[in-house]
């Protein structure tokens, strides 16, 4: 009786544990279907890498109609050109990495936007596997809460493009002088050439490799263009 008494209140307390994260993970996720993020885990993590109380950085939240159209084409063409048709997870190019990363050294990811999205929100850079599954989890319910532009926008403002450098509004601004509402396509296309890794790549000083990738999403962009129209994207 005892024992029994005991799996009880073992199961109970899970079942608490397991409706407590779910209704925790709603109150992180469902409030930006319609509001911005005061700041990012990446965000407050590049804070702490600058280890300095003057540290700062650049962050400046606009809504989509505020951003050009190219800019969220490019980061598509760039990042995740089936973002509109699945639901957070593109299991085909994660076979392929895994397949990939199975013959090399060099180890590539297969994240979408949405995946990206959870883990700049609310996750840290380095990879394991505890990690992956929170970001799945929190992708999951990014794609129940809120719509595919929403996500998109978000990811438009959260992402990084340079040192301290936040969300596509702060980098135009930054590189060009101008907000994002007024960025052209190879400006778009050359911020987005620059997201896998902008510690190293650099829109002010890009390589050849970084341009010859700019012409690629240009290109890339271009043939997304129906699948996200003017009307879609306001």
């Amino acid at each position: 009786m005892a024992r029994a008494r005991f799996r009880h209140r073992i199961l109970r307390f899970l079942l608490f544990a397991a409706a407590g994260f779910v209704l925790l993970t709603l109150l992180l996720v469902l409030p930006l279907r319609w509001l911005p993020p005061l700041t990012t885990s990446f965000m407050l993590q590049n804070l702490v890498e600058q280890g300095s109380l003057a540290a700062r950085v650049r962050y400046d939240w606009q809504p989509r109609a505020k951003i050009s159209r190219r800019a969220a084409l490019a980061v598509m063409a760039a990042e995740d050109q089936k973002f509109l048709d699945h639901s957070g997870f593109d299991f085909e190019s994660i076979r392929k990495a895994w397949q990939r990363n199975g013959r090399s050294k060099q180890v590539r990811g297969a994240s979408t936007i949405s995946q990206q999205v959870a883990k700049n929100l609310w996750l840290w850079p380095a990879r394991s596997w505890v990690r992956k599954g929170m970001e799945a989890w929190f992708t999951m319910w990014l794609e129940i809460c809120c719509p595919k532009v929403r996500i998109l926008e978000l990811y438009l403002n959260v992402a990084q493009f340079g040192p301290h450098v936040f969300g596509v509004e702060a980098a135009s601004r930054q590189y060009y002088n101008k907000p994002a509402a007024s960025l052209n396509e190879p400006e778009a296309a050359l911020l987005a050439a620059v997201l896998p890794n902008p510690q190293r790549f650099s829109v002010r000083n890009p390589s050849l490799h970084v341009r010859a990738r700019q012409t690629w999403i240009r290109v890339q962009a271009r043939r997304l263009g129906d699948e996200l129209p003017a009307a879609r994207w306001q």
